[in-house]
């Protein structure tokens, strides 16, 4: 799947967070770098992984890698989107134990920690850097927790090395579109508050939730149970505070902060801990006058154990964190059979309005490599993102590798695609769901030849 015609590998680094038995990679502390040599030596080994012990168990990263950039597999009509090109792989290690029960993780649930994930990102621009070669960073991850702002310590990461010359990001929007996982508030003047519905079905260890408002906007909340007890509300520009709901038996956390690298947003975390079945009311109390307006997520659906939703949810600003970064490409998805969105698919904008996704890309009944040398179908925007970032290769290699475009960035490839982007005459573009309209590379080309 990842090899060249005489059967060497065309991965040429991998870094396997989890495996601390080997020699981490140069400027890292833990982990093992597999390098191409190694690779090549366990392809030509009986006892391939015990050369190179890497599993992928679940096979959702395999299957991106071979959507982007897998060989042609003839006898099942296969190829990837770049199938030459060069493969660099970072195996995240999953997040720590506590965290996974402090958040309510289920144990079936893949989860992976920030800094982890920073690591890798600096990880694959540190190899691009010393094999002086252009990338492309496929990113299949996402969290509702943020400010879907696009200003937090990864979007600010991935912006910086995607503004770099020859490198390029391409970032999955999620698929929270049609989970109920957001809600948006709007208080008129008058009001003194706001109830947000949550649904919370049975046999739910635990959830949270986390209010965002814009500076220099400032709310408080109350609780209340399924019964009507009340847990009241206490103003607190920064801390936090518990409540044990007598009837339901079910601790409360609210925890106020200001935060936010730039602007200063209140956040307010919300944690539920042993919730009764039924419906929870968060009421929503401005503060001040010019209070109005604000957003609520609860997790992505696979970091949620039980059904848990709002009643009044919202479709709009679905996409994840980073999706909601300003350089990468966020990409949604879409099926091709008859152009219609996924309806997971993370719909924009952003909460300052800035466009996201920039477009979409095929995600459903996608083909590409499963589990222990089989072939399947699977839905998302992860896939999408993988057909994107092997679309975005080919043309980094005629811009760069061919020198027909030395200089070209990720933002001049990212308004190439937009500008060569399928489009419905009926349809209103920037769209929330179709960002500027389907990936079309061939009518980007075109486009450029015309020119």
């Amino acid at each position: 799947m990842f090899r060249n015609s005489d059967g060497s590998t065309r991965i040429e680094a991998i870094w396997d967070q989890t495996d601390r038995t080997g020699t981490p990679p140069e400027g890292f502390i833990y982990g093992t770098e597999y390098l191409e040599e190694r690779i090549n030596n366990a392809l030509r080994s009986m006892d391939p992984r015990s050369v190179v012990p890497i599993t992928d168990p679940e096979g959702h990263g395999t299957f991106m890698a071979s959507v982007a950039a897998g060989s042609e597999v003839p006898e099942q009509d296969f190829v990837g989107a770049a199938p030459f090109s060069r493969i660099v792989m970072v195996k995240l290690k999953p997040a720590k134990e506590y965290l996974r029960e402090f958040f309510f993780v289920p144990r079936d649930a893949e989860a992976y920690q920030e800094n982890d994930i920073m690591a890798g990102v600096a990880y694959l621009e540190s190899v691009a850097e010393r094999l002086h070669m252009p990338l492309v960073i496929c990113f299949g991850l996402g969290s509702n927790m943020g400010s879907h702002t696009g200003v937090s310590h990864l979007s600010y990461l991935l912006n910086d090395i995607t503004l770099r010359n020859g490198r390029a990001t391409v970032v999955a929007t999620g698929n929270e579109g049609n989970e109920r996982h957001h809600y948006f508030g709007a208080i008129e003047k008058g009001m003194e508050y706001q109830n947000v519905e949550i649904n919370v079905g049975e046999g739910v260890d635990g959830f949270s939730l986390e209010l965002w408002a814009r500076p220099p906007q400032r709310f408080l909340v109350e609780i209340l149970s399924p019964t009507g007890e009340r847990m009241p509300s206490d103003y607190i520009l920064s801390g936090g505070r518990e409540y044990r709901f007598l009837f339901e038996n079910t601790k409360v956390t609210v925890d106020y902060r200001i935060t936010g690298i730039l602007d200063g947003a209140q956040v307010i975390y919300m944690r539920f801990e042993g919730p009764s079945q039924g419906i929870w009311n968060v009421r929503v109390i401005p503060e001040m006058e010019m209070a109005s307006m604000f957003n609520m997520w609860l997790p992505i659906g696979e970091l949620l154990k039980g059904e848990v939703f709002f009643v009044r949810s919202n479709p709009d600003t679905t996409l994840t964190v980073p999706a909601t970064s300003a350089v990468p490409m966020s990409v949604g998805a879409y099926d091709a059979r008859d152009n219609s969105i996924y309806l997971k698919s993370g719909r924009g904008f952003t909460t300052t309005g800035m466009v996201k996704p920039d477009f979409v890309a095929p995600g459903v009944g996608v083909f590409g490599a499963g589990l222990r040398d089989t072939f399947t179908t699977r839905d998302g925007t992860s896939v999408s993102a993988a057909v994107t970032a092997g679309a975005v290769a080919l043309l980094m290699e005629w811009g760069i590798v061919r020198g027909n475009y030395s200089t070209i960035t990720n933002m001049e490839m990212k308004n190439i695609i937009i500008r060569g982007a399928s489009r419905d005459p009926k349809r209103t573009y920037p769209d929330k769901a179709f960002g500027w309209g389907r990936l079309n590379l061939y009518q980007a080309f075109e486009n450029l030849r015309i020119q």
